[in-house]
């Protein structure tokens, strides 16, 4: 059987490396491994030598410029001992099979280096951003989620509703061109949505913690194997870590995007 073999990279500001490594694990990745930026462009870690990228959650390079825009440049300029970006390892990553998973500043990342929602037809070029909430403040809270089942993700097949916590102050998806967002709703791509109490499409604050249009929350590019996310499916690995576990109003664990995708890994043909 195919290995399931995940990277999780860490930089100057990111805090969720450990929580997120552990819930790969647990999840039944095979190898799970924690690496510095530093360790890519030294060449001692190389991001093809895995099948599951993941970018966790923090304020990676202090989010200067805005949220994950100056990691972006990183990762767009900085060289491997090849002389290759670290850009083109991930898209190598990508093209062959691999997944790549973005949490809150990693959702963030990918959405500025292009990699999402990356539209059929469109330029590789960053095609949104996420911005200040609405509220104008740091969002920490637990929300309702529903995934789309329609989307090509392979992180949520089989997955309905959901609940994990937010924490972010840049959170609000804004498309580069109104088009845009009108393509993200034809063609499947807005994976996963906040929602009320009732499991209606939330646009009012707080059930829509930071104002994003069409209540989006996730995002999958057209192969599926791309999936960028505000919430935190790491911080809900277990049962006890919702605050209403004990009235088993909880549901299905954010792990189990995890657990998607290391089965979509482990039946892959050899």
């Amino acid at each position: 059987m195919p290995q399931a073999k995940a990277l999780v990279l860490t930089g100057h500001g990111t805090n969720c490396e450990r929580e997120t490594a552990h819930t790969a694990r647990i999840a039944g990745a095979d190898e799970t491994t924690v690496c510095h930026f530093a360790d890519l462009i030294q060449g001692s870690v190389r991001i093809t030598d895995y099948n599951f990228l993941i970018f966790p959650g923090g304020f990676l390079d202090g989010d200067h410029l805005g949220a994950a825009q100056a990691a972006a440049a990183r990762f767009t300029y900085s060289p491997t001992p090849e002389g290759r970006s670290l850009l083109e390892e991930i898209r190598d990553l990508h093209r062959g099979g691999g997944l790549i998973l973005g949490i809150c500043n990693g959702f963030q990342l990918l959405a500025k280096l292009g990699l999402l929602p990356a539209l059929p037809g469109e330029k590789a070029q960053q095609q949104v951003s996420l911005s200040h909430n609405d509220s104008a403040r740091f969002e920490d809270r637990w929300v309702r989620l529903r995934c789309n089942p329609e989307s090509p993700s392979v992180f949520t097949q089989g997955l309905y509703q959901l609940r994990m916590p937010v924490r972010h102050g840049e959170g609000k998806l804004l498309p580069r061109e109104e088009k845009i967002l009108g393509r993200l709703r034809d063609e499947g791509l807005i994976a996963l949505q906040y929602t009320d109490a009732e499991g209606r499409t939330a646009s009012e604050y707080p059930a829509n913690p930071n104002g994003s249009p069409g209540a989006i929350a996730g995002l999958s590019d057209p192969s599926g194997r791309i999936f960028g996310l505000m919430p935190h499916p790491e911080a809900y690995h277990h049962g006890t870590n919702h605050p209403a576990w004990t009235r088993d109003e909880n549901g299905p664990l954010g792990s189990a995007l995890f657990a998607n995708a290391v089965s979509h890994l482990h039946t892959l043909s050899s």
